[in-house]
């Protein structure tokens, strides 16, 4: 079955030829197009189908993909919101990131490359090209990092050192000679101990922290 997606722009042409680019990929599907935040919600209330991700322009009228993402991640919390931007400046990427953005990507991405960012995201729950992993390093704050490192056993610093890779869950866990479910719960166990809640602040704390040398 085929990963749904609603792309949500004000520029109709982009919409569209999006819509037509995705309609090329074999596992992806758009099944509506909206032209701002507040459309998307009433094509909700509406009962439209809910999607599996959203193409999300950031600069819209009326309601914008700050506010927008902020309330997909507030009301559909299991959808993947991928930014989309004529520029990748650190304030947009930083903030769509804080308002639930999974992924970030600039207009002007090749299509296969899109095909490759929806296919991260909908496998790995999030996709961010390596200048907009470099913002992200380069923003975030250390908070009580020397406490919190105590507490972190040998395994899980093994996992972390993955975490800034573009290996899978799964080639994680052949790495690590054990189950993708013995993985993802060290990936819970360290997101409740650090308080974060993506892989990508597990690895900026990885790299941080030295585990990723």
């Amino acid at each position: 079955m085929k990963k749904t997606i609603v792309i949500v722009d004000d520029h109709i042409l982009i919409a569209k030829a999006l819509e037509g680019i995705i309609g090329n990929f074999g596992e992806f599907e758009v099944i509506y197009v909206c032209e701002s935040g507040k459309d998307l919600i009433q094509k909700f209330e509406e009962g439209n189908a809910i999607p599996d991700i959203i193409l999300m322009d950031v600069s819209m009228p009326i309601m914008d993909g700050f506010e927008t993402a902020a309330w997909v991640s507030k009301n559909h919390p299991d959808i993947k919101v991928m930014a989309l931007s004529m520029q990748g400046d650190d304030n947009s990427v930083i903030k769509m990131i804080k308002n639930g953005a999974k992924g970030y990507l600039l207009k002007n991405t090749h299509p296969k490359d899109l095909e490759i960012a929806l296919t991260r995201l909908n496998n790995d729950g999030f996709f961010y090209p390596e200048w907009a992993s470099k913002i992200i390093f380069s923003n975030l704050n250390k908070a009580n990092e020397a406490e919190i490192v105590i507490k972190i056993s040998e395994r899980e610093k093994e996992f972390l050192k993955y975490t800034v890779t573009e290996l899978s869950y799964k080639e994680i866990a052949d790495r690590m000679c054990c189950s993708p479910r013995t993985v993802e719960s060290y990936r819970d166990q360290l997101c409740e101990k650090l308080d974060l809640k993506t892989r990508v602040g597990l690895a900026v704390f990885a790299i941080k922290n030295g585990f990723a040398n």
